[in-house]
């Protein structure tokens, strides 16, 4: 096939230090996490959050988000580890149900949120930027492991995929194939973010819209990704597991923004705008974050009453 141009893939996909080898997958999701816990715990904090109950929290939600898509890429592709079971846990090899990890690690957040007493509308919103700049992130770790490509393509940005890895896609001969893992970090990175951004900027979301929002685009360029997308073993008229989540994702997310806008509730800001948190500072909510980014508020224990006598704080 003659190429007037195209993407090369790495040649290798790992760093060798002496006796060490590092997994550039694995380097890149770290990094992705890092992103995302620093990203979304600046936002909590400006919504009015606590930053180290959100770090608490995002530790265990990462630990059990990883497991859940660990979990659910091997349930859905077992006939990868036929003959060898402890495979399951080479994550360095790929296969991160992204849906799975997402689900189990919100409802560790929730359960967590509820525990500790935290915002939970408010760690929704900001996770909406810190999480698809993550996502960002760890889909390039796909293009170093040759993995999750799409159909065969003979566009300029096409993705070069090795002979073997095409022929056990069941494409033998073929070259280049849609870079399907570019399409969806450019789509989080530069039109996904960019648009949360610009119409929390213009306070055109109420508390608790963003996460819906983030959930809904993500779902919508999942979708169409897995109509691409050639690595999947199961389809129901004509479409992928995951494509069928990211139906049900979508409709979720929509829903979602509607609730979240007929509630109504102004989100707290605290501070001047950042890059990342853009919408001006407001006087609509007058609780401050008890956090040690803050000044710590001396409570005397007492309460005003409407009658204006003072009684003893229940906390």
């Amino acid at each position: 096939m003659n190429l007037l141009a195209s993407i090369p893939s790495p040649s290798q996909n790992v760093i060798e230090i002496g006796p060490l080898t590092i997994h550039v997958y694995g380097i890149l999701i770290a990094i992705g996490v890092i992103v995302a816990i620093i990203v979304s715990r600046n936002r909590y904090v400006r919504f009015g959050g606590s930053g180290e109950m959100f770090e608490r929290v995002a530790i265990w939600g990462v630990v059990i988000g990883f497991l859940g898509a660990r979990a659910g890429y091997v349930i859905t592709h077992t006939h990868r580890f036929e003959g060898r079971p402890w495979a399951a846990f080479y994550i360095w090899e790929g296969g991160l149900a992204l849906y799975g990890g997402l689900l189990l690690g919100a409802l560790t957040f929730i359960y967590l949120l509820d525990r500790w007493k935290g915002d939970v509308f408010a760690v929704g919103d900001a996770v909406a930027i810190g999480v698809p700049l993550a996502q960002a992130i760890g889909r390039w770790g796909n293009y170093f492991n040759q993995e999750l490509f799409g159909t065969p393509s003979n566009l300029p940005w096409a993705v070069e995929i090795d002979p073997d890895k095409a022929a056990a896609a069941g494409f033998p001969g073929v070259a280049t194939f849609h870079p399907t893992f570019l399409y969806e970090s450019l789509w989080n990175l530069l039109i996904l973010v960019p648009i949360i951004l610009w119409l929390e900027r213009k306070a055109k979301l109420a508390k608790g819209a963003s996460f819906g929002l983030y959930i809904a685009g993500y779902a919508f360029i999942r979708f169409l990704m897995e109509l691409m997308r050639t690595d999947t073993t199961f389809r129901f008229l004509g479409l992928s597991r995951n494509g069928w989540v990211s139906v049900a994702a979508f409709l979720f997310g929509v829903g979602w923004i509607i609730y979240a806008q007929r509630r109504g509730e102004k989100r707290t800001l605290v501070g001047p705008p950042t890059f990342l948190s853009p919408q001006p500072e407001t006087a609509t909510d007058d609780r401050q974050p008890m956090t040690d980014d803050r000044p710590q508020q001396v409570d005397d224990g007492r309460r005003t009453t409407d009658d204006g006598s003072q009684n003893a704080s229940d906390f």
